[in-house]
């Protein structure tokens, strides 16, 4: 990420330590923000399209085109209409992770009714020496929040020794999450350099999208990816974005507008997302 060095007045100095010192915001981030407004350029946003509940209740059918959300970000994740793949943005590029492992660049047309993007702005870059375990790659990008309360989005690019993958495969509206997932694609890579993308969502906005960390992965070649299940690499490059502006565009169709919402889906996405119950009923 380029610095900036310049000179500024005492008295600017001052009141951008004070409002760090109020806020919590780091001094980087303020100045960032306050020139994305003189500038003209859009604050680094979190858009995202649905929600995982409505997801949980199997309401897949597309609501918007990968077009709009391209307007909203460059980086990025959701599914397809009929959630037809593992959906990966990365740097203005949408693909398509399909359940038997193809993968292809979708055209602005086509549509999506769950999606997660923001123009990608890291405020902080760093390595992480070794990764043994999904939970201890988890566990080191916790280490770097300063909150529990905010959004952020990662970028982490690097080779894997090993890393496993699924893909969802297309369902008809109306089929639970559980249920769908259950015929899902599962892959395995091993030695293989790519690059996981994602978001971490506090847990207050669990009905909103999925707690935690929420990663995908596609290979440099574009023939690898999916769903992040499990991986061990060493000396991956990480970039993290804090986000604390968030709009939510909810679909208006009569699936999602009849759909019972108010259950906490916690329980499901842990089934769909990790293999929940599914992994401790195969032990």
């Amino acid at each position: 990420m380029p610095t900036l060095t310049c000179n500024i007045s005492e008295s600017l100095m001052k009141a951008l330590a004070a409002r760090s010192a109020r806020t919590g915001e780091p001094q980087a981030h303020i100045v960032m923000s306050v020139l994305a407004d003189a500038l003209e350029i859009d604050h680094s946003t979190l858009f995202q399209v649905s929600t995982s509940t409505a997801l949980v209740k199997g309401v897949y059918n597309g609501v918007v085109t990968v077009g709009e959300l391209k307007q909203h970000g460059d980086l990025g994740l959701g599914t397809f209409d009929g959630l037809d793949g593992e959906m990966l943005a990365l740097d203005g590029h949408f693909y398509q992770v399909q359940g038997n492992g193809k993968i292809n660049e979708p055209g602005n047309d086509a549509k999506v009714p769950f999606a997660v993007v923001t123009a990608f702005r890291a405020e902080r870059g760093f390595t992480i020496g070794k990764v043994d375990t999904f939970i201890d790659l988890v566990a080191q990008l916790d280490a770097v929040r300063r909150t529990e309360n905010l959004f952020y989005a990662v970028r982490i690019e690097g080779r894997f020794a090993c890393l496993k993958a699924r893909a969802v495969s297309k369902a008809a509206s109306g089929v639970s999450l559980v249920n769908a997932t259950s015929r899902q694609g599962e892959f395995e890579f091993t030695d293989v350099s790519g690059t996981l993308a994602g978001f971490w969502t506090p847990a207050y906005a669990k009905s909103l999208n999925i707690a935690g960390w929420h990663l995908h992965f596609l290979s440099d070649d574009r023939t690898s990816g999916g769903h992040l299940i499990e991986c061990q690499a060493a000396d991956l490059h990480v970039q993290i974005q804090e986000l604390a502006d968030v709009r939510i565009a909810m679909p208006e169709t009569a699936a999602f507008l009849q759909a019972d919402l108010s259950q906490d889906p916690t329980k499901d996405l842990d089934i769909a997302e990790r293999g929940g119950s599914r992994q401790a009923q195969k032990s």
